[in-house]
């Protein structure tokens, strides 16, 4: 079910965001309605508000939009955002809609609830004038011929004109469909970043409850494609160091044991990747993801409990899987989204390089400090423990509120600023006040 494309194929991320766990998911009214109780934060009548007096929030987009999920920016005041259920790349341009998407997906699958157009990543031309400008697409297609939908990670082509996407490569075809045929097919990912080493990074959960390898099932099926964060070049080839193995497909991933994932970016200062991941009911976490690292789904969740052995209970790889604990746990959930480093000091030199973090249920914007190494976050009081055991012990790294759901969270390019998307259509900025 899993294939990996080493040749050029001119053939090329709800509501990635919208639904991040079991009772954390979002579903737009008189649409699909899953098996579970899905619940979201609905946006604050007066607008959201920041807890930094010096800081304040405007929005720039409103009612443009429906179930965006993913955004990425072309230049200052110009975001190419993705519909989920549309499947279209909208271009937005200082606040205006342009009334041609530049590309539309004819055979979009949305039938399940988070399936759709996904996620976005643009690599911009370089000083040659020549270089094309790619843009990745994560998303799920309707299979053909009696196939099943799968999900794709597409690099398309930036016309000269910037009027449309064109020359689909298809990099990664990757499952859609949960195992079960009764089951939802859901925690489908479809984050895409472009690392420090220039090659593209993907995240995809268990697709429905997939039981194997990628999800430390020992007796269960090889690595199929689910439960990692996947890492090609721009081309769609394996790179080297390859962290597991050098089988198909064991040379693509960079991490597994993961459950559902909607935010992955990368530390400017040390290059190290970092995640937030959902748990079932509980639990959700944040985590530094080194090559090969295991986030130990299914066997733990959070924090691994008194006498767990991960050589003994995990899939390792022949000792090349890594296992360590999440660096913060929501302990009731919240169903993270979006994570992102703010490479700028647009808003102070306090949050210059820190973590900020959105949400499905509260419709929060969380700010983590790091440690001066940077490989766990700065936590004092009662999250000492690396542990909110309680909604009010989260006030000290709750920056923001009354969002609603954040489905993605960027940087503006030239301003500096902390631009988020959220469910309901609208981009909000957030700049000095």
């Amino acid at each position: 079910m899993f294939q990996h494309r080493y040749v050029t194929i001119l053939t090329f991320f709800t509501c990635v965001f919208f639904v991040f766990n079991l009772l954390v998911v979002l579903v737009p009214t008189g649409y699909y309605i899953a098996k579970a109780a899905y619940v979201k934060a609905s946006p604050a009548a007066n607008g959201p508000t920041v807890n930094d007096p010096s800081l304040r929030v405007e929005r720039v987009v409103s009612g443009l939009l429906k179930v965006p999920t993913s955004m990425a920016f072309l230049g200052p005041n110009d975001i190419l955002v993705l519909e989920k259920n549309k499947g279209t790349v909208d271009r937005i341009v200082n606040g205006k809609l342009l009334p041609q998407p530049l590309l539309q997906i004819p055979n979009i699958a949305n039938e399940e609830v988070e399936w759709g157009l996904l996620g976005i990543a643009i690599d911009k031309k370089g000083n040659d004038a020549s270089s094309p400008t790619y843009v990745f697409l994560y998303y799920t297609e309707k299979g053909s011929g009696g196939e099943k939908p799968a999900n794709h990670l597409y690099r398309y082509t930036l016309s000269a004109d910037i009027t449309r996407l064109e020359n689909p490569l298809l990099l990664l075809n990757l499952p859609a469909n949960s195992p079960d045929p009764q089951g939802e097919s859901n925690h489908d990912g479809g984050k895409i970043v472009i690392g420090p080493d220039h090659n593209i990074y993907t995240v995809i959960g268990d697709v429905g409850g997939h039981d194997g390898q990628s999800q430390n099932n020992r007796d269960g099926a090889r690595l199929d494609g689910t439960s990692g964060i996947l890492r090609v070049t721009k081309d769609g080839q394996p790179v080297l160091p390859i962290p597991l193995g050098n089988d198909d497909p064991t040379k693509v991933y960079y991490a597994y044991g993961i459950r559902n994932s909607f935010g992955i970016d990368f530390d400017p200062l040390t290059g190290n990747l970092w995640d937030t991941e959902n748990g079932a009911d509980d639990n959700d976490e944040v985590n530094l993801v080194q090559p090969g690292f295991n986030s130990g789904w299914i066997k733990v969740m959070g924090f691994a409990p008194e006498g767990f052995e991960p050589n003994e209970q995990l899939v390792m790889f022949n000792g090349n899987g890594m296992y360590h604990d999440p660096q913060f746990v929501w302990r009731q959930t919240i169903g993270p989204t979006a994570l992102k480093f703010l490479n700028s000091v647009a808003l102070g030199k306090q949050y210059e390089n820190t973590i900020f973090s959105g949400d499905v249920n509260t419709g929060s914007l969380y700010n983590f400090k790091l440690n001066p190494d940077r490989t766990s976050l700065t936590l004092s009081g009662g999250l000492s423990d690396k542990v909110a055991d309680s909604r009010d012990e989260l006030k000290p790294v709750t920056f923001g509120q009354g969002f609603g759901v954040i489905t993605d969270i960027k940087v503006g390019p030239g301003d500096g600023y902390l631009y988020v998307l959220t469910y309901d259509g609208s981009i909000y900025r957030i700049r000095p006040s």
